[in-house]
């Protein structure tokens, strides 16, 4: 019920077919034997063609996101995820295994590009970020019975998922997704239910079995409430402490690794429960960042030196459904926005930490932006014609927070160090407008059938005068983006 209802409001979200599909391996083991409905055994295929314009390609010299001229910012390919599970859940324990096979065709970007370069790490071309051939996604025990008692287990590898995901999310965007090799307890009462957990995020590498940073410790208590009327109230502290080690963990990473840090994030998330407000609906989510970090962009501060962490973020949304208007039309309104530095050479650092979100969700279809030194302004209409067909249409302007900070890509990363001549390259350049431009998205999916779903995306990303100051080179110019993919999920 509790992952029913977190769900947002404001996101596309696939149309499904009522009942879940069990799986067919499932519907025909349980068929005769009622002992069966204990086991699980299933999987999914999902297949996805992207087509990429104005974007930069990491591994390809001089490919920036929205760069004109002499380089090459295009980019198509195919991608397809294979998962297959194995589980079993008794009255007082279950267990689940779950192998993942992550395959990319043609794609430009390489797996680890090493820019901005990370000592100790070497570039790797191989088949680009979202490939890992064959690799172990899940592989848990859980021991409880909450029914029964208010405590509960579970250990293992496995996916981290909270309140909407702007912070700890699955990604399942991704080709390969996040996991974490983790602890954790749970208790529920019928006021609230709290997880307390210990985890290090597992590295992607293509071709090696995939590991934990051994030097990324994430952990932390997120406890949720349905106590408050008409409202589902979140409270949340997370600690995540990285060594000098951690970002060479490994000598390819196809997900960046983090710089050193010692951050403390304390939040709140306040929602309507679903129809409680009639027509309304609403979410407000608010966070502060203490503790130290240490900023690894070119031209800053000593790459050692440890600097005091003070950021927060916000993130209201509201909306209006039309119950009794053909295709049930919601209106939305969204605003977000993450601190960032306003001095990059002082002993201070005021740029949010995303953390491990899923910022495909929030922030653009066209996966461009993070949580991270932006203001956001989110308009969206989605649609319901028939039960299985969902269409969202979305706007989305975006702002610097401040320019004396970065323009942060969707992982996190600061786009370029300082800029070493004006107009040349993303970096700290406190003289151009803080105006990073808007984005158009239509997405629509439809489920065929109660087993298989496609879905179809278009993006359009207008350039804004600070990607125009920051390219304003003739050797490079500004363009605005495209995105267009088109993907099918089976479960089986």
């Amino acid at each position: 019920m509790l992952a029913a209802v977190q769900q947002t409001y404001g996101q596309y979200t696939p149309p499904t077919v009522l009942p879940p599909f069990p799986g067919f391996v499932n519907e025909w083991l349980r068929k005769d034997d009622p002992y069966m409905n204990k086991w699980d055994f299933g999987g999914s295929v999902r297949a996805r063609y992207e087509v990429k314009d104005g974007y930069g390609i990491p591994g390809v010299p001089g490919s920036v996101d929205f760069r004109a001229h002499n380089a090459d910012v295009a980019n198509d390919y195919f991608l397809e995820r294979i998962r297959f599970r194995a589980g079993y859940a008794d009255k007082w324990w279950s267990a689940l295994v779950e192998g993942e096979s992550s395959l990319a065709q043609s794609d430009q970007r390489w797996a680890y590009a090493n820019n901005p370069f990370v000592p100790g790490t070497v570039a790797k071309k191989g088949d680009g970020p979202e490939a890992d051939s064959i690799e172990l996604h899940q592989a848990f025990v859980a021991v409880g019975n909450h029914k029964e008692f208010p405590v509960s287990l579970k250990v293992g590898r496995m996916e981290l998922s909270y309140g909407e995901e702007r912070l700890i999310g699955a990604v399942g965007w991704n080709n390969i997704g996040r996991t974490f090799d983790a602890a954790k307890v749970r208790w529920q009462n019928e006021w609230f239910g709290v997880d307390l957990f210990a985890s290090r995020p597992v590295i992607p590498q293509n071709g090696v079995f995939d590991g934990p940073n051994d030097y990324d410790f994430f952990s932390g208590f997120y406890a949720t409430s349905l106590k408050v009327p008409k409202n589902i109230l979140d409270v949340y502290f997370l600690a995540r402490n990285a060594s000098p080690q951690a970002a060479a963990a490994v000598p390819s990473p196809q997900f960046p690794q983090p710089s050193a840090r010692d951050i403390y994030t304390v939040g709140f998330r306040l929602k309507s429960k679903p129809g409680d407000l009639g027509p309304w609906d609403y979410s407000l989510e608010s966070a502060y960042q203490f503790g130290n970090f240490v900023d690894k962009r070119p031209g800053l501060l000593t790459p050692t030196q440890r600097l005091d962490q003070s950021a927060y973020m916000v993130a209201a949304q509201g909306g209006y459904t039309f119950a009794d208007v053909w295709a049930t039309p919601r209106l939305g309104l969204e605003y977000d926005f993450s601190s960032g530095d306003r001095n990059p050479f002082d002993a201070h650092h005021e740029t949010f930490d995303n953390l491990f979100p899923t910022n495909h969700k929030f922030y653009g279809y066209m996966d461009f932006v993070s949580l991270e030194n932006i203001h956001d302004v989110r308009a969206t209409l989605s649609l319901k014609p028939t039960p299985r067909l969902s269409v969202a249409l979305e706007g989305h302007g975006f702002w610097l927070a401040n320019t004396h900070d970065s323009f942060y890509n969707v992982a996190g990363v600061a786009r370029g160090g300082t800029a070493s001549t004006p107009g040349t390259g993303y970096g700290v350049n406190p003289r151009y407008g803080n105006f990073v431009g808007t984005e158009i998205d239509l997405v629509a999916g439809y489920a065929v059938t109660r087993f298989a779903q496609v879905e179809a995306g278009y993006g359009h990303f207008f350039a804004g005068d600070y990607i125009a100051q920051s390219l304003a080179n003739p050797l490079f110019g500004s363009q605005d983006a495209n995105y267009v993919y088109a993907q099918i999920n089976i479960n089986f």
